[in-house]
């Protein structure tokens, strides 16, 4: 499902709920959620599962092209762990 046929199922799920309203909503969900990880915090959604930060650490990494060897800089990427009703959701 892509944000956009969120936005419409939402709006055609609540018929109070304008489509531009839909839309304003599912952004300020997703930026506050962008936002708390970029201060290094952790989100958890219950019954969906929690949004972290891993560390992977500097390394020398290897261009698949030419074979040469590189310096890939540490960074911090996104984690998704899903909660239990979600897995039992998908399970079935």
């Amino acid at each position: 499902m892509t944000k956009s046929e969120l936005i419409t199922l939402l709006s055609d799920k609540f018929s109070q709920l304008v489509h531009k309203d839909a839309e304003l909503s599912v952004k300020t969900i997703i930026d506050s959620l962008g936002d708390a990880l970029n201060k290094g915090g952790r989100v958890e959604i219950r019954g969906f599962g929690s949004f972290s930060l891993n560390h992977r650490p500097a390394r020398l990494g290897r261009n698949p092209k030419t074979g040469e060897k590189v310096n890939v800089p540490e960074k911090f990427v996104p984690h998704f762990k899903p909660g239990k009703e979600l897995k039992i959701k998908v399970d079935k």
